[in-house]
Formats: C-alpha cells, structure tokens, sequence
C-alpha cells in the first residue's frame, strides 16, 4: 500500500556521513527502488507501471535521454528512472482542499523535497492579485485570463514562453508554433542551463548540435573518455552500455574532480554476476581540477600532432579546415601551465596519451561538469580537436557524445524550441501555415531572467520544469519572478516555482508521461527524441490522476485559441482532437521527419539522419569540420578560497529530490553539506562536522551567501569543493555565465567559507 506524504519537512541539520561507495547498483539499488515504488504506488501499480518504462509498447521514462536497444530487458530501468517513474505515478494526491489549508507563504518556507513529496496536482488553480493561497478555476477561466494578459501587452516580446525537456515533440511543436504566431522568439528552455554548450561548440565545428554516435558505437568503442559526467547518479544505464564495451575490450578514462561510484565498479542488478562481482569500469581516472578540462586536452592534442603517424593524416586533408591553426596553438602548449591548470602529474597524462594512441575508434562523452564554465564552449571545441585529429567523426565506434539529462531535451530543440531559430526552419514554418514568423532573436534563460527584472518581460509561461528552482542567483531570480503581472506553470506536482509567483499565477496540471492519453480521435501517443537520435513513441498506460487533467497538446491547443482567436488559421481543434494531424504538420517542416506516422508507430521508431555520422559531411560555414585554436583558460582562484562545482546527489533529479540521501558519496539525511579535500581543509580551518555558511566572491561585489552546511572531508581534486544544487544557487552570479552560449557557470564559483 502507498504512504501518506510526510506532514512536515524532516530535520536536515545532523546528516549521517560515511565513507564514499566503491560501486554502484547491485542489491543496494534493487531494494531502493522497490521502497520509493512502494510509497508512491503501491505493489502492484508499481508491477504494472515499472514493467512498461522504456518498452516498444510502453512509455518513455521521463528520468534521462539514454537510448534503448533494439532488445529490450523486461526492467529497462534504472534506479532513478524507478524514482521518477514513482513520483508521476503516485497514488498522492494535491486537491484544492489541500491549497485552502496551506496559504502561499506557508508552501514558501517548504522544501522542494516536501513539495514534490505531496502528490499529483489534480484540478487548475488560480491565485488572484492581492490573495494569499490558491484556488480552483475553470479551465475556460484560466485560457481566458492568459489571453487578457497577453493581449494587453505592449509587445508580444514581453512574454517569455520555457519549455522543460519533459515537453513530447508534438507540444514542443505547437508550443513554438503558437509563441512565434504570437510574434515573439522568445523561447528559453532547460537546454539554455545544461548543453547549450555543447550545442554552440558542435554547430560550429561538425555542423550539427547533437551527439555523433549511436548506442552501438558505445559497444565497438576501443576507447570512452568520460569527462565531467556521472552516470552512475545521472545516467545510470549507461553504464550497461560502458560494461558491455569493457567486455568487448574497450579502455576507460574517467575525467572528473570527484570519484565517482559507478565509474568505479558497476554491479550490474540485471545478472546475478553482476549483483555480485561487478564490473569494474575505470582503467583511467583522472582526478582533474575543475575547469582544467581544455588545457589537458589542448596539451593531449599538442602530443598527439608531435608523434609521427598519430594523425589522420587523410582525414584532415578531406575532411577539415583550420589544421594549421590548431597546430600552431598546441605547439605552445606548455607542460608545467598545464600540470597547475590540472592538478595532474605528467605521468596520468603520459598514460591518458598512451590509450588515446593506440586506440583505433575513440568517443569522448560529457555532461555538465564541461559545459558551466565560463570557457566550456572552448573546452568542447577541444574535444572535437582531438577527435578531428584521430579522424574519429563519422566512423563506427568513434564520435562525441553529449549525455543529455532531460529525457526530450534534444526532442524539443529540433522541433523549434530555440531562442535563436534557424533562418531556413522560420521559412519552412511560414510556408506550411501561412504566418509571418518573427525573425528578432529572443531570449535565452539568463536574458529572461534579467528581461522580468528589468521589467522588459511582464508574463511567464513554463510549460513543464521549475524556472525558480532550476535557475541562478536565487535571490536576484525570486525578485524579477516577483515582478511579473502573470506566471504560468504547466505542472504535474508541486515544486518551489508555485509558492515564488508574479502577481497572479496560474497552475495548469497536465497528463503525465505514465497516464493514458485519450481525445476527440481515441487513445493518442507521443514522441520523444533521445540522446542519439533516435525518435519514438511513448504512451502512457494508467488512468489519469484526475478527470481534470489535460495532455500538454490540448493546454497549449486552447491557449492558442483563447488567444490568438479567429486570426489564426491553424487548425488548433483538429491538432488537440489527433496529434498525427500535428505530426503531420512536423514532417512538412522539420528535415528528417518525412512520413513521421508511419515511422513513429514502428516498434522502436527511427533514426535522425546526422550528416558526419552518416556521410563525413559536415554543414558548417567551411563545408568541412572546422579546428578551432581558442586561447587556454583556466579558473585562478585566491588563496583562502575554493572553486565550487554546484552537483546532483543520488536522490534527485535536477531539481526534483526523491530523498535526503547521497548513498554512493556516504552522506545520509541531509542535503547541507559541502565537500572539501581533507588537505584545503585544514589549510582553511575547516573542521569535519562543523558548519559553515558559503559566500559566494563575484566581480560586482554582491554577497551572495549560503547559510548553515556542515563541513565534509570528502576525497575531491585539491582547491576544490561541491554541493548540491538547488540549494546552492544563490551562489551563481546571473552574469556569470559561458562565453558564446551563456549558460550559467554553475561549476565555476569561487567562494570563501565563515562560521555559521
């Protein structure tokens, strides 16, 4: 049987602190994941539920964009896929009773962790100018108010419309479609804070923003490199994928500030040798500083250019431009710069050269712990670098690849979402509905962010996520939210953005990826597209939460209508009533969909088509994969202070947090902790098990400071420090963000330490 929510936030201020985990999964994972199931949905929702994730008949987890085989195990799922798949198909319930008990400034001095943990929001819910607690609206009521909102705007450039990475292709689509009728371009989305980097350095080098290689280029690999990532908290069935190359004869390298669990050992929960014994998957680690990423790859690619025969010599000749470039900025490339920038000794990189040289199909993957510096879009372009020299684009086994979080995240992008469309996707959108789509840049997260603060923007509409919560500079974020006439949130459960509001603020609840989608033409499906490009169905099998409820195609469908009215032409009815009609419309407009029916409803569905993986063709302004030679940087911090990287721990996603628990770090029962190496530590005076507030040093001179997390001796790379966001997002300076892509610089603050 399911379990009440908890009825208060549980104490965080004495958590539990053991040695970090040598192995991920196994037996430990198993039990965990049939706990969580078992409070949220009971025995046997959780049977009928779990055993539908990631099937061909089933539906897409929402937890990550890892991609599936073409054989499916009957639990495709990982822990913290379980997790997320648990907290959407809970038995919990958010009813208007409970909004009447629980006043707006009593939800604001909650957890995210309380807020999630009390269940399914079931009916939209209105919280008027001037009053203190939500209350229940009629759908018509609540189209109506946006539409009086938007239309009284002086501009349709002052409203901001995010789109969260659970959002399917279908309402991605239309939710473009409508912002850009509307006339605006203003679209952030999740990918603005994580892989917007590796977007911008992709596009630029092989012409395509997205990963290069399949889930079967994983298993043929010689070499992985996997820099700033960990899958065994963030991506847990990729390490089926690292365990199945290691027996294959692969080598790793793990780059990465912290050790990590899962690169260690891999327990595999699927075969009882696995449970057992496990895998171990480093042959490498790297224990680099943060932010050292581009100098030891700029350094690796200057070694392999100086070693006769390491190049491919062939494909750079036919296949790239800017070589010279290159070679003469890896030429000063100097050891002992690099050592500092590091932390490395000569003989990790002298062995990290080595596995490179004598590996015939390499692929780097990365996530986060590249892509929030203020460099990080340099740094990935050196990654390609390498590649371009070893001729590793577009050959099996061989390739890049960003690991994205959310599980539509790339999905949403290619349907439209963008701040900064393409030219040639705006003509394609005109000519197939007859519009005049507005070709003015929009804004990204960051710009929108100052755009309410500055008082540019005057409405927000979230379809899905948490703006608030997700978001830097807390207390600069909360202030320009506050500023707002209207916020609107698509919503399946609760979280810190409801109780952080504009004026008046709207809760639409919406269908999950779990629940069952029925409308005017019968059952629907959608789509999601994965890591690797591979595009399929997802449908849920349970019963809604709520009669009230509406799928995100049909919110977004109304809103349309309510606003745009009879000036539009776009068959918004027949879009909500069947969303083949909409896909449809995508495969007239987005290149690789054509026939997209008959494709999508393939068991498995299909793949993009990615020109350097596909042909060695390369779309970029040179017609070829361009080196790049940007200078090294590096972060310089001042003595007396420490470099922090903001983390997940293992019970969280993103900002949702199933638990108070970091299992494979040894932390127990409490979220305010911050990790410093034994030896900074006693440099610093920072005694194990004390506590400390966090400040935050930035050039504008502002404190930003946050309080009360107690001191752990942890074993990270020296001169460095982490903690969990979101807690630790008061500490990111909202300008602080990566050259060219302006994603926050949530891995790169600089902060000094002072007794709580």
């Amino acid at each position: 049987m399911a379990t009440k929510p908890p009825a208060g936030d549980p104490a965080q201020d004495a958590p539990r602190i053991a040695p970090p985990g040598r192995a991920a999964a196994g037996l430990p994972a198993i039990g965990h994941t049939l706990r969580i199931a078992q409070q949220q949905m009971g025995l046997a929702r959780t049977a009928r539920t779990l055993l539908k994730v990631n099937q061909k008949d089933g539906f897409d987890c929402p937890g990550c964009a890892w991609p599936e085989g073409d054989k499916r195990h009957t639990a495709e799922f990982c822990e913290n896929g379980a997790k997320a798949v648990a907290e959407e198909a809970t038995l919990r319930r958010v009813t208007p009773e409970f909004f009447a008990a629980h006043p707006l400034a009593a939800l604001e001095r909650r957890s995210g962790y309380w807020l999630g943990q009390q269940g399914r929001i079931t009916e939209p819910m209105l919280l008027p100018e001037g009053g203190d607690r939500y209350e229940p609206v009629t759908w018509e009521r609540a189209f109506a108010l946006i539409a009086e909102e938007l239309t009284a705007l002086g501009s349709p450039d002052e409203a901001l419309f995010y789109t969260s990475g659970r959002t399917s292709n279908e309402a991605a689509f239309l939710f473009q479609l409508f912002a850009r009728e509307f006339g605006t371009n203003n679209l952030p989305d999740c990918s603005n804070m994580c892989h917007e980097s590796s977007g911008s350095a992709l596009n630029e080098t092989i012409g395509i923003g997205k990963g290069s290689v399949s889930l079967e280029d994983l298993h043929q690999a010689e070499l992985i490199i996997v820099a700033g990532q960990n899958p065994g908290t963030n991506h847990p069935r990729m390490l089926s994928a690292l365990e199945r190359a290691k027996s294959a004869g692969a080598k790793i390298i793990s780059v990465n500030p912290l050790p990590e669990a899962g690169m260690e050992r891999f327990k595999n929960p699927q075969t009882p040798l696995g449970m057992l014994r496990g895998t171990a998957l480093n042959d490498l680690f790297l224990q680099i500083r943060i932010g050292g990423d581009q100098a030891l790859f700029r350094l690796l690619n200057k070694l392999v250019i100086e070693t006769d025969g390491a190049t491919d010599e062939e494909f750079i000749r036919e296949h790239t431009h800017g070589y010279e470039d290159l070679a003469a900025a890896a030429a000063q490339t100097d050891w002992d710069e690099t050592l500092t920038a590091t932390g490395l000794t000569r003989p990790e990189i002298e062995s990290a050269l080595a596995m490179i040289l004598a590996s015939k199909r390499t692929i780097v993957c990365w996530a986060m712990g590249l892509t929030q510096h203020k460099h990080s879009v340099a740094t990935i372009r050196e990654v390609v670098n390498l590649l371009l020299l070893r001729g590793d684009i577009g050959r099996p086994g061989a390739g890049v690849c960003p690991v994205r979080g959310h599980s539509n995240v790339q999905g949403d992008r290619t349907m439209g979402i963008f701040e900064r469309p393409a030219p040639a996707f705006l003509d394609a959108l005109d000519r197939e509905f007859g519009i005049t789509s507005p070709r003015r840049h929009g804004f990204d997260v960051v710009r929108s962010i100052e755009a309410l603060r500055d008082g540019e923007a005057k409405v927000l509409f979230a379809m899905g996520g948490n703006f608030v919560g997700a978001t830097p500079d807390t207390a600069v974020t909360e202030a320009a939210i506050r500023r707002a006439s209207l916020t609107v949130h698509v919503s399946t459960k609760l979280n810190r953005s409801h109780a952080v509001t504009g004026r008046r603020a709207l809760i639409l609840p919406t269908l999950g990826r779990t629940d069952k989608d029925v409308q005017g033409a019968g059952r629907q499906f959608v789509t999601v597209e994965d890591s690797m490009g591979m595009v399929h169905a997802s449908r849920g099998n349970l019963a809604p939460a709520s009669p009230h409820l509406l799928s995100e195609p049909a919110i977004v469908a109304r809103l349309a209508r309510a606003v745009l009215g009879a000036s539009s032409a776009t068959p918004w009815e027949e879009f909500e009533r069947d969303y083949g009609t909409i896909r449809d419309r995508i495969s007239r407009v987005v290149p690789g969909f054509e026939d997209f029916n008959a494709r999508a409803a393939r068991p498995g569905g299909f793949r993009l088509p990615h020109a350097p993986r596909d042909e060695r063709r390369f779309p970029t302004k040179t017609g070829k994969a361009n080196f790049t030679a940007a200078p090294v940087e590096y972060p310089r911090v001042p003595a007396g202070r420490l470099l922090l990287q903001t983390l997940r721990s293992h019970d969280q996603y993103n900002t949702t947090i199933y638990g108070l628990d970091d299992r494979y770090r040894g932390i127990t029962g409490g979220r305010r902790v911050v990790m410093v190496n034994p030896l900074d530590a006693a440099e610093l005076g920072l005694v194990d098990g004390a506590y400390t507030d966090i400040v935050g040093e930035w050039k504008d001179g502002v404190e930003r400071r946050a309080p009360g997390f107690r001191i752990v001796h942890y074993p990270t790379a020296r001169g460095c420090a982490a903690a969990y966001y979101p807690e630790t997002n008061v500490l990111v300076p909202l300008d602080s963000t990566a050259d060219t892509s302006n994603t926050p610089a949530s891995k790169s603050v600089v902060v000094r330490f002072e007794p709580a």
